[in-house]
């Protein structure tokens, strides 16, 4: 890493010029950014804040005594969290021989023992591996073998599932809440703890996670991201939040115990940052075994929840239900993310909870390690068609057809250049230099950036469907859908649904004298896809559009299936 003068560049000017944020981000303030160089791409970081997730661990060591994991009656302090997580730290090296820069898997369901693996794995120097709880056998095997994982971390179903598809040869499978495993999750937390001296200690720069991503040829991608992209992420969100209290205004509130109520999968960018962050504050994490609103929002009441929110469709299920209101004495602030966010849900959201709630989005992808641009509070109300600005250490272009960058309201290609963004995609060299260009990531998105800053993103040029928060690309599932029989010709595209975003629709040229139908459709497809991919729409057509060089044209599919809604076949 070299330090040099960039002659402040990047910095927007609604955060360098605005005197309010000077404390903040002002020399000796705790988001005061420096020009860096890293690998030979200049970026700024923070110059205060933690600089591994393992020093963030540290910090649970002043919250000992406050719950840390909440489910289904069983409650965890960070003490025991710590205790065990140090514990499992220890047979990891010792008994299983893993060392830094080895993978350490984890597939389960969210469960207390997630947060405890996950930071044994850390705390050893291993690259945690969160693999899709909802894969199937043959999509757990791919990655397993591709991230060539030495211990596994999971429940009895995932379990199942590997078992069933020949574990790999070498895997060590920890069982968790389930004897199928090769040893006994609670075997590792009865050892003898290593000590925090004996934590890994990385540099910033070495690498602490890889998350799949789905892959546009039907593979997912693993997406590697650093300690420096971990923390980086970390303290956006915290200075996001800091400046929209001082832009509106708000008074303090009581000074309280932060509590988030899980609703995502913790193997999501989201949930892998609500665990890595969570010692900072000593928050609360409350999680459920299943999404159930009335079950949310007990919990939510008796767990004093400060922090509520998810994806569009589960944000709509706990607006939309009149016991909500009354949760507004503790929630400060409510997130919406994972896929495009109805405008109508930011005025909402402040009509049911209160003018003091908080509303947050955040526009990013796994390969950016959570959201590199945010639209919070009131300017989130005042804006919400757009995703918001970018972070305070990110760079935001656009660009064109022929690959230059675009002026103010260009629309063209969106690409961020920022610490957070992942080193690349692990053994996978033509897809990193694809997407991970002169430092910058394409993020495959269509956008532009407006005369004050905030970003519009009004299209995807990557084939994908969006169902509630869950990537879909849109290849893998005409791979698998085209080996039916009675399928000639099949494309698949994003069905608009109130509840979920978009349902992924199958369009279908069928064979002669074939006539499969949607449960048909989804019972083949169920053996190979995760069940979010498999298709929940049919539309059955004699021949699919086409362009001039043979293609099919989606946008004509698009419009097509809109403009004809009554011959969809729904599953739902």
């Amino acid at each position: 890493m070299t330090r040099h003068s960039l002659a402040g560049s990047g910095i927007a000017p609604v955060y360098r010029d605005d005197p309010r944020l000077a404390p903040l981000v002002g020399p000796g303030g705790p988001f005061e950014v420096d020009d860096v160089e890293i690998h030979g791409v200049p970026l700024r970081d923070f110059v205060r804040g933690p600089r591994t997730v393992n020093d963030i661990f540290l910090m649970g060591a002043a919250h000992q005594a406050l719950i840390h994991t909440v489910y289904q009656g069983e409650r965890q302090t960070f003490a025991q969290t710590r205790l065990q997580a140090r514990a499992v730290a220890a047979q990891l090296r010792l008994v299983h021989g893993v060392r830094p820069g080895d993978r350490v898997g984890i597939a389960m369901r969210n469960l207390p023992e997630y947060v405890t693996s996950f930071w044994g794995a850390l705390l050893v120097g291993a690259i945690v591996t969160p693999l899709n709880a909802w894969w199937t056998a043959p999509e757990l095997d791919y990655a397993l073998r591709d991230a060539a994982v030495s211990v596994l971390f999971a429940d009895e179903e995932r379990l199942r599932r590997v078992r069933a598809a020949g574990r790999p040869d070498g895997l060590t499978l920890v069982g968790v809440r389930s004897d199928l495993g090769d040893v006994p999750f609670a075997e590792l937390t009865a050892a003898e703890p290593i000590d925090d001296d004996s934590v890994a200690r990385l540099d910033r720069d070495d690498p602490v996670t890889l998350l799949f991503t789905s892959g546009t040829t039907g593979r997912p991608k693993g997406a590697v991201s650093t300690n420096r992209a971990m923390t980086a992420n970390i303290w956006n969100m915290a200075f996001a939040n800091l400046r929209e209290g001082v832009v509106a205004g708000r008074a303090p509130r009581e000074n309280r115990q932060p509590a988030t109520l899980s609703t995502g999968p913790m193997f999501h960018i989201g949930g892998v940052t609500t665990i890595i962050s969570s010692p900072l504050g000593g928050a609360k994490i409350v999680m459920m075994r299943r999404w159930d609103v009335e079950e949310a929002l007990r919990l939510a009441a008796a767990e004093q929840v400060t922090a509520l929110g998810g994806v569009p469709a589960v944000a709509r299920q706990i607006l939309e239900h009149p016991r909500t209101p009354s949760l507004a004495e503790h929630v400060r602030g409510f997130s919406i993310g994972g896929a495009a966010v109805p405008p109508d849900l930011v005025a909402r959201a402040v009509e049911v909870l209160g003018p003091d709630v908080q509303v947050f989005n955040g526009y990013g992808l796994t390969e950016t390690t959570s959201a590199v641009v945010t639209n919070v509070g009131v300017e989130f109300q005042a804006h919400p068609d757009c995703v918001g600005r970018p972070n305070l250490t990110a760079d935001v272009r656009v660009l064109g057809a022929d690959g230059e960058p675009l002026q103010t309201g260009g629309t063209g290609e969106v690409c961020f250049r920022s610490p957070q963004v992942a080193r690349g995609y692990w053994n996978d060299e033509a897809a990193t230099a694809t997407s991970f260009q002169d430092g910058w990531f394409r993020s495959g998105d269509v956008g532009f950036l407006d005369d004050e800053g905030f970003l519009h993103v009004v299209d995807r040029r990557k084939d994908v469907v969006i169902r509630g928060g869950e990537n879909v690309y849109c290849t893998e599932v005409e791979a698998v859908l085209h080996e039916h029989p009675g399928v000639a010709e099949v494309t698949v595209v994003g069905l608009d649904e109130p509840m979920l975003g978009e349902r992924v629709c199958a369009v279908v040229v069928p064979r002669p004298g074939a006539t499969p139908g949607i449960e048909e459709l989804r019972a083949f497809a169920a053996d190979r896809l995760a069940v979010f991919k498999c298709p929940e729409a049919l539309y059955v057509i004699a021949e699919l559009p086409k362009t001039a060089t043979g293609k099919v044209a989606k946008n004509d599919v698009r419009a097509l299936i809109t403009d004809d809604t009554d011959r969809i076949v729904r599953a739902w």
